[in-house]
C-alpha cells in the first residue's frame, strides 16, 4: 500500500497581534501559537473549539491571507512560508490552488457586483484564456455546480438567501479549480435546515473535484461528520488531534472530554444518564495566556506541573496526537 501523501503541513505556525497598550508599549495577542498539523491530499481536516480560540486566524494564516508571525507553511511539496530560512514566497501563483469559503456570505460578496462577475473574477485573473463565450459558459457552469441557475449570474447578492449566498461563495471557491479550501464556518450563519444541504454538497464536490478541506466549525457534531480526522484547539493551541471515530470514541485531552459531552444524543434517555461536564471559570485572555498548560485554570484535573510546564506535543497510538500532563502520566 503506498504511503498517503500529504498535501499541507504546517511546523510551529504563529500569528500574534499587535495591541498598544501604554504609551511607548506594545502587547501581542497570541491568537495562533506553535500550530503543528498536517493534511493528507483528498481528505477533510476538521478544527473545533470555542469562538476566540484562533480557529478564523488558523485557517487565514495558512493560506496567508494575514502574514504568519512565525513558523513554516509547505504546500504540495514545497515551502511557501518559513520564517526562520527567510522563505516568504509570492502567494499568487498559490491562489489557484488555495480557496478559502468565508463564514458570513452576505459580508464576503461585494454587493455592487453581480454574481456573474463575482464567481468571474477570480477568472479573470488566473485564466486568462477565458474570453468571451468560454468565459460565460465557465460561469454558468460554476452555478450549475453549486444548484442555482444560469440567470442568476445578472443579480445581485441581497437577492438572494443565506444558503444562496453561500453557495456563490462556493462558485467563487471552485471558480480556478482549488486543491485545497479551506472552509471557515461555511454553515454557522446558515439555517438549521440550510445547513445540511451545504454539508452534503461541500461533499459530493470533495468526492466529484478530488479536493482537500479544512473544515472549521465550533459544532463538534458537525465536524465529527463531514471529517476524517478532527483538529481540538484551546486559546490559540491545538490540544487533540485524531482520526474522527478515534477522537469522538475515545478523547484523551480533558477539553475534548468537555466538548464531547455537550453534544445532544438522538435519545433522551442516554442525554439524561450522560454526565455532563461543566467548566468552571472564564476563557483567560489571549493577551496573557497562564503559565504552563493553557488549560489548566479550568481543568477538573489541574496538577501543579500544569501550572509550570507547557504539556509536550506527543503521539499516543497511531495519529492520536495529544498535549496533556495527566495523559502523559497515565501512558508512561
Amino acid at each position: 500500500m503506498s504511503e498517503r501523501k500529504k498535501l499541507l503541513e504546517v511546523t510551529n505556525l504563529k500569528k500574534y497581534f499587535p495591541v498598544k497598550s501604554g504609551f511607548l508599549k506594545t502587547d501581542y495577542v497570541r491568537a495562533v501559537e506553535d500550530v503543528s498539523l498536517f493534511i493528507y491530499e483528498g481528505e477533510t481536516l476538521g478544527v473545533v473549539g470555542e469562538s476566540g480560540c484562533g480557529k478564523t486566524t488558523l485557517g487565514r494564516t495558512i493560506l496567508r491571507l494575514i502574514e504568519p508571525s512565525g513558523g513554516r507553511i509547505e504546500f504540495d511539496g514545497e515551502v511557501i512560508y518559513d520564517k526562520d530560512a527567510g522563505v516568504e514566497k509570492q502567494m499568487l501563483p498559490y491562489r489557484s490552488k488555495m480557496q478559502i469559503i468565508f463564514q458570513d456570505p452576505s459580508a464576503s460578496l461585494d454587493p455592487r457586483m453581480t454574481v456573474g462577475e463575482i464567481v468571474g473574477e477570480a477568472l479573470a485573473v488566473h485564466r486568462k484564456d477565458l474570453k468571451g463565450a468560454a468565459y460565460t459558459d465557465r460561469i454558468n457552469e460554476l452555478l450549475e455546480t453549486v444548484g442555482l441557475n444560469t440567470e442568476h449570474a445578472n443579480r445581485f447578492p441581497h437577492e438572494f438567501s443565506g444558503g444562496q449566498q453561500q453557495r456563490i461563495g462556493i462558485a467563487r471557491a471552485l471558480a480556478v479549480e482549488p486543491d485545497f479550501i479551506v472552509c471557515d464556518e461555511p454553515i454557522s450563519a446558515l439555517d438549521v435546515s440550510i445547513q445540511s444541504q451545504v454539508v452534503n454538497m461541500l461533499e459530493d464536490l470533495q468526492e466529484e473535484k478530488h479536493l482537500t478541506y479544512l473544515f472549521i466549525a465550533h459544532d463538534i457534531s458537525v465536524v465529527r461528520h463531514i471529517s476524517d480526522r478532527i483538529c481540538v484547539m484551546y486559546l490559540g493551541q491545538t490540544v487533540e488531534l485524531a482520526e474522527s471515530y478515534e477522537l469522538c470514541r475515545e478523547p484523551m485531552h480533558p477539553y475534548t472530554q468537555t466538548l464531547l459531552s455537550a453534544v445532544p444524543l438522538p435519545d433522551p434517555d442516554k442525554t439524561k444518564q450522560r454526565e455532563r461536564i461543566l467548566l468552571e471559570g472564564d476563557i483567560p485572555s489571549p493577551l496573557n495566556p497562564p503559565a504552563g498548560c493553557r488549560f489548566h485554570t479550568r481543568c477538573p484535573y489541574a496538577m501543579d506541573i500544569c501550572k509550570e510546564q507547557p504539556p509536550a506535543w506527543k503521539e499516543y497510538g497511531e495519529g492520536h496526537f495529544c498535549a496533556c500532563h495527566k495523559v502523559a502520566q497515565e501512558n508512561a
